[in-house]
């Protein structure tokens, strides 16, 4: 029977000292055991701890014993069964594995879980970790598991990593697809193109307003998908009232009203190049609104094309001198294409023109000095 449990510490992430989550997991007759950080202790990070535990172990215990969490229990019944949580039933349906819960009141079923907790505190979370982000700091809980395997536990004289062997031996297999772990809720699009989860605003494109959306919260990341199609991937945020928005979601609404360009909301802070600033300053000297129009043209391509590609092109239109939204296109898509570019300037009737005709000999009699009669 495999031990189960979720704490709290303090860890400085990134600089920011702050309380974490983390989840841990150990295999009582190696005590090998499996750490992981979160910035809360929510359904995702739950499953996320579960399928990341199983990845770690290479296989899936037969039981787990847990404390009576509320993100696996919904409701202790009056026979001491327990209602799973929709999310934990689909957790234990995905991998086959026979869940076991402490009884309320007895301290020794309840002390076996909480040693855990305590285990790993002392051991991984003191003193308190520092780290650049919670992956750093994942990544070195998770080294520090597999050092530990080359360590003896308790009265055992094999090292944990050689007890671990006939651990592995009993595992279930891992299925082919692991759980994706997430939390899924259903939303609707604002008439701003906003989706709200958890308190947090993240946008959408402009076109699916007022549309029926199904919400993914992952650990790290909210994906918004309408009609089973992925319509938008954020960063999750764990504040509150956060408005974290995409900007391509909006051009397409702004380029029906171009004077909008610098007012709204979501396009403050857009980190973008140089280069592009400079080729709205071309655009609108040589052709005012229309210009504008289509800087904005410029900026949709990062719809479809990566935003470096489209960087680079930008700055090789610079450099030609051909301003206008078609020849970055061109550029852009040479480069995804890798071909050389092939700009045709008859669509750019404002740009400076080189006639050139065909040679006559007779040309040629101005360079011949006049002789005197």
């Amino acid at each position: 029977m495999r031990r189960l449990d979720c704490g709290e510490a303090v860890a400085t992430i990134g600089g920011v000292r702050r309380k974490i989550h983390f989840f841990c997991m150990d295999l009582p007759h190696s005590d090998a055991c499996f750490v992981k950080a979160y910035p809360r202790e929510t359904t995702e990070a739950f499953l996320d701890g579960h399928v990341a535990a199983f990845a770690f172990f290479t296989g899936v215990p037969l039981s787990i014993l847990y404390d009576n969490t509320k993100v696996a229990v919904a409701k202790i019944c009056g026979d001491g069964q327990r209602e799973r949580t929709r999310a934990f039933t689909e957790l234990v349906s995905h991998y086959l594995f026979r869940d076991r819960f402490g009884r309320p009141g007895r301290g020794n079923d309840k002390g076996k879980v909480e040693g855990l907790v305590k285990f790993a505190r002392s051991n991984f979370m003191t003193p308190a970790p520092e780290a650049a982000s919670f992956e750093a700091l994942n990544t070195d809980l998770e080294r520090r598991c597999r050092v530990r395997q080359d360590d003896c536990a308790g009265r055992y004289a094999e090292l944990i990593g050689t007890r671990l062997v006939a651990d592995r031996a009993v595992l279930r297999a891992l299925p082919a697809v692991p759980l994706e772990p997430c939390e899924t809720r259903a939303g609707r699009v604002s008439s701003t193109a906003l989706v709200r989860y958890h308190g947090n605003d993240y946008s959408v494109p402009t076109a699916y307003g007022f549309r029926n959306v199904l919400v993914k919260g992952f650990v790290d990341e909210v994906v918004i998908l309408c009609g089973g199609i992925e319509i938008a991937r954020h960063e999750r945020s764990y504040g509150t009232g956060v408005f974290v928005s995409e900007p391509l979601h909006y051009l397409a609404l702004i380029e029906t009203k171009p004077n909008a360009l610098d007012q709204a909301a979501a396009l403050q802070g857009w980190d973008l190049p140089e280069a592009f600033q400079h080729l709205r300053h071309l655009l609108e000297a040589r052709m005012g609104n229309r210009g504008k129009r289509e800087f904005i043209q410029v900026l949709r391509l990062m719809e479809a094309m990566p935003k470096d590609v489209v960087a680079a092109a930008v700055t090789e239109a610079i450099r030609l001198g051909a301003i206008g939204f078609d020849a970055v296109k061109l550029i852009a898509l040479a480069r995804l294409e890798h071909r050389p570019p092939r700009l045709d300037l008859a669509a750019y009737p404002h740009l400076p023109r080189t006639t050139v005709r065909t040679t006559v000999a007779a040309d040629y009699a101005v360079l011949v000095p006049e002789v005197a009669a």
